[in-house]
């Protein structure tokens, strides 16, 4: 299934009775965060605020707030059919024949149907905005007390290369400081900081253009960790197996998704900072405040009836930790390919998918954990993991009760674990330093002679199978339920 759009998004989430509607005027500073919470924590439905304080503008949040809800976002019934269902449009290694090269040809083919298609008129644009606009008639959130003010959530901030022409559209918090400006929170190794100092290196104000709302997929791809060359609303079009309309937006050079509910068109001057923070962030702790580039509002287009979608962060779990589980399932495979000896990834949610990161790995030979440590660090978004535990393909990576008992009884600390220095995630508030510090890798495989354990290693416990059958045949006759 392909959802058209939020609101297409919404009427399915209310048909399986997943989506919650509140009636009664509720504030969107605190009050909605608060209830929100509450939800979240005890894995409630999406909820639609119909009035929230100041605004006529319905908020969505919590939409993505389950594995349930997160596969249907992404037009599955669980996330490991993303990964199957991506790969059957890629080819299939080298063609060696003739018909291997039709084949290919025609999957080709079919990645390239996928291309965000331009449309001449579009819902986003039904209202234009160049006077008299302001942010205040969103209910954007302020989410904790020690925030720094309200913040816009669930952005998707499109920007250009200069270079190249290509879009990249990322997610990053913006704080609202008053009815036209805002903060643009670019950490320094996210395309759209990279987009922004080339604009630095040219002494340019760089164009950009912010999408409220969307068809969910369009909505994750913001937040996909993808190679450089990939353009995420592209990546939106596989997902959803239909490409995403696109409009040209009306006063900056950029395409903007035509089913969104909000665009937000302005620039952000190469030289101009401002105080931004603090935010109670995902990591369950506030991020401190510091400097960020100003994104100048200078039109604004909408729906005639839009609706606000915006998430929270915090202690898990929370919404983004299974948009995080999304990208643990779908990227797992290009894992894979990197390192076919890889069985299985686990991002646990307590450790907000930067701070831990649970392999399985096919052990071949001596110190193997250490090679697959060390490579993982090299690849993209995950030299932010801070804490890398391997274990043996026997284990379930995604039992932690499995994986501490591994942990806590085949770990010899001196000989097993294995500390380095590298980036962190800017986020990190454990480090001497901002951005830098040191990581740790686990080895809670079990050790061969090879690696120094010229000890027995112990079998684990496990019943030998002739006896679990005859227990399976005669459970009903013990009366045990």
């Amino acid at each position: 299934m392909a959802f058209r759009d939020l609101r297409d998004f919404i009427r399915f989430l209310e048909s399986k009775g997943q989506l919650k509607k509140v009636d009664v005027e509720v504030d969107p500073v605190l009050e909605v965060t608060e209830i929100t919470d509450r939800v979240s924590k005890s894995y409630g439905s999406a909820l639609l605020f119909e009035k929230p304080k100041g605004s006529n503008i319905p908020i969505l949040i919590n939409a993505f707030g389950s594995y349930e809800r997160m596969s249907w976002a992404l037009g599955v019934n669980h996330l490991d059919e993303v990964p199957k269902r991506l790969g059957e449009l890629l080819p299939d290694g080298e063609p060696e024949t003739f018909w291997q090269k039709i084949s290919t040809l025609f999957k080709l083919k079919n990645i390239a149907d996928y291309k965000p298609k331009e449309v001449k008129n579009a819902p986003c644009q039904e209202v234009v905005l160049t006077d008299n606009l302001s942010l205040d008639d969103i209910p954007v959130l302020k989410c904790w007390p020690q925030d720094g003010g309200k913040f816009i959530t669930l952005p998707l901030v499109i920007t250009k290369d200069p270079d190249s022409g290509r879009q990249n559209v990322g997610m990053y918090r913006m704080q609202v400081y008053d009815s036209q400006t805002t903060g643009m929170h670019w950490h320094d190794h996210h395309d759209g900081a990279h987009n922004y100092r080339k604009h630095q290196k040219q002494g340019k104000p760089i164009e950009v253009a912010v999408a409220l709302g969307g068809d969910p997929a369009t909505i994750y791809s913001a937040t996909a960790p993808l190679p450089p060359h990939v353009e995420e609303l592209f990546f939106a079009g596989m997902l959803r197996k239909q490409a995403v309309e696109v409009v040209k937006a009306k006063t900056v050079d950029l395409v903007v998704p035509a089913n969104a509910e909000i665009i937000l068109e302005g620039y952000v001057d190469s030289e101009e900072t401002r105080w931004e923070g603090p935010f109670g962030d995902h990591t369950g702790y506030y991020s401190l405040a510091d400097y960020y580039p100003v994104f100048h509002v200078k039109c604004i287009t909408m729906r005639e009836k839009p609706i606000y979608p915006a998430t929270i962060v915090g202690k898990p779990p929370m919404e983004d930790c299974y948009m995080g589980k999304a990208t643990e399932r779908i990227f797992l495979p290009l894992l894979k390919v990197a390192l076919p000896e890889i069985q299985d990834l686990n991002l646990p949610l307590e450790g907000v998918f930067h701070n831990c990161a649970i392999v399985s790995i096919k052990k071949s030979y001596p110190a193997h954990a250490y090679k697959v440590m060390s490579a993982l660090w090299g690849l993209g978004q995950m030299m932010f993991t801070k804490i890398i535990i391997v274990v043996d393909h026997t284990v379930d990576a995604q039992s932690m009760s499995e994986v501490l008992w591994k942990v806590f009884n085949n770990v010899d600390p001196k000989r097993d674990i294995m500390i380095v220095k590298g980036p962190l995630d800017a986020l990190d508030h454990s480090s001497n330093t901002p951005k830098f510090g040191s990581k740790m890798g686990i080895d809670a495989t079990k050790k061969w002679p090879e690696e120094g354990h010229t000890r027995e290693w112990p079998d684990d416990i496990i019943m030998d199978e002739e006896t679990r059958q005859l227990v399976d045949r005669k459970w009903k006759e013990y009366g045990l339920g």
